[in-house]
């Protein structure tokens, strides 16, 4: 039991009905969750309002409930705390429920739209080779030095995340890296948290379901860096236009990295291959089995990050030349026949145009590069043609397929993509609904040392088809097309 006075402190409160004074056990912000002498925080999310649930909350023993408006009828045996916004409320209360668990280790997040889950999966990578104990707060997994949990969100709510940052404490961690994403930010779960630094990679077309407009993404992308503190250093990619846009009002110090542009922490392509890339950094050569150019911006953040967070220079190259490709971010295989399946994650525009130059950059243009790709349902609809434009363009041959539909028609959605081929490439594409049939396709119509690019779900293990996940994992359903055509 913990004094919910505590909890409290910092919160910006309108009214208290009741005490304040009273010990709590948990706070939660689902109503089915809570038990006898806990706290409930009504949320209001985008598909329910946790303020419809406050009297199921008290009947299964809350005593304290923190909201935004006060029912009609107050429960005379429980304290109700008003305040503006509960979202921020809960994240304070989180913090200070776990004891503040952020201060106790150095903690970076990285945003942007792309290399978020590469750049903090391989920093926890790279200092957990260092000797340090880490942690990671990532899409693909949450990691506790060596223990390691599932994720369901990019950003974890704010309880989650103040949960699994105390048991970081527990266990030692000194460095965490965690993945912050724009719903994140706007839904306020990195709030009260002390960031060491935080990272910019870029900017592109993305969640325009959830943000109205692009500047009001790129603005809640802004605000993460307006807050943190002098002491914390901010990291951004200025080959990007809104890489000084993020250090305009931030305090923080300030830090730039770059390929093209002049910046603190410069980069160059000296050799791009398929086994890797040869990088001058700083006047430093290194290699790495990194692919591609967009590979090259993200091992220079790495490299960057790490020499902002004290590690040696020598030590952070020799450290970068080991480090391997992440789960479904330009993985690759290669078949006995000698087709070479890659599986990545790239489901923006930019993403899956950075991908397809990428490999145009490496194969010697004798060979087919197949495209299988989809977009995702009940997402923004306005990056679908343009992902039909950049993989027809890009590709030699394109099959749009599935993604994770969720509530929408899969043959809409496909429909919504061919609209965006240009008619000089209507030859190159064909539909095929059934993912699964799609990736078979693509294995039959390759031959010795063509390129099977399988875009949109990387590292997910799954298919969502209206509200029921499916296993699917396009990694192994492609090594065993592959395997299948040796015989």
């Amino acid at each position: 039991m913990i004094d919910f006075k505590d909890i409290l402190y910092t919160v910006n409160i309108n009214a208290v009905v009741g005490s304040t004074n009273v010990f709590i056990r948990n706070i939660d912000f689902d109503s089915r969750k809570i038990a006898i002498n806990d706290a409930f925080v009504a949320i209001k999310g985008t598909a329910v309002d946790g303020h419809d649930f406050i009297n199921l909350a008290i009947k299964q023993g809350a005593m304290v409930v923190v909201c935004e408006k006060l029912p009609h009828n107050l429960n005379p045996k429980v304290t109700y705390v008003q305040v503006n916004d509960t979202t921020k409320a809960l994240a304070i209360m989180a913090s200070n429920y776990y004891d503040s668990p952020s201060k106790n280790l150095k903690l970076v997040g990285v945003t942007g739209t792309n290399g978020k889950t590469t750049i903090a999966t391989l920093l926890y990578q790279l200092f957990k080779d260092a000797g340090y104990k880490v942690g990671l707060l990532s899409t693909v997994k949450i990691m506790v030095n060596d223990l390691e949990y599932k994720a369901t969100h990019t950003t974890p709510d704010s309880l989650t995340i103040n949960r699994y940052l105390k048991e970081m404490n527990d266990e030692g961690v000194e460095f965490c890296f965690m993945e912050v994403s724009s719903h994140g930010i706007h839904q306020n779960r990195t709030e009260a948290l002390y960031f060491e630094g935080g990272i910019f990679t870029n900017l592109s077309h993305d969640h325009l379901d959830y943000h109205d407009t692009f500047d009001e993404y790129r603005d809640v992308k802004k605000s993460f860096f307006d807050k943190l503190p002098r002491e914390s250093f901010a990291l951004v990619n200025v080959d990007d236009k809104n890489g000084l846009v993020m250090l305009q009002n931030t305090k923080a110090r300030k830090f730039t990295y770059a390929l093209k542009n002049y910046a603190d922490y410069k980069a160059q392509i000296l050799e791009n291959q398929f086994s890797g890339l040869l990088l001058k950094i700083n006047n430093a050569e290194v290699w790495t089995r990194l692919i591609g150019n967009f590979n090259a911006y993200n091992v220079l953040a790495i490299y960057a990050t790490a020499d902002l967070l004290g590690l040696e220079k020598v030590e952070t190259l020799r450290l970068i030349s080991g480090l391997e490709s992440v789960s479904g971010r330009f993985q690759y295989l290669i078949s006995d026949e000698k087709i070479t399946a890659i599986i990545d994650y790239a489901h923006t525009p930019d993403a899956l145009k950075n991908v397809l130059e990428t490999i145009n950059s490496i194969r010697t243009k004798n060979e087919e590069l197949i495209t299988v790709v989809g977009c995702g349902g009940d997402r923004d609809k306005t990056k679908r043609p343009k992902m039909g434009n950049i993989a027809s363009a890009l590709s030699t041959k394109v099959i749009f397929t599935s993604d994770n539909p969720r509530s929408e028609v899969p043959e809409m959605i496909i429909s919504e993509i061919e609209k965006g081929v240009d008619p000089i490439n209507y030859k190159k594409t064909m539909s095929i609904v059934d993912r699964k049939q799609a990736i078979k396709t693509a294995c039959q119509l390759a031959g010795p040392n063509d390129i099977i690019l399988i875009a949109g779900k990387g590292h997910e293990t799954y298919q969502e088809v209206n509200g029921e996940r499916h296993d699917f994992d396009d990694y192994k359903t492609v090594q065993e097309f592959l395997k299948q055509l040796q015989k």
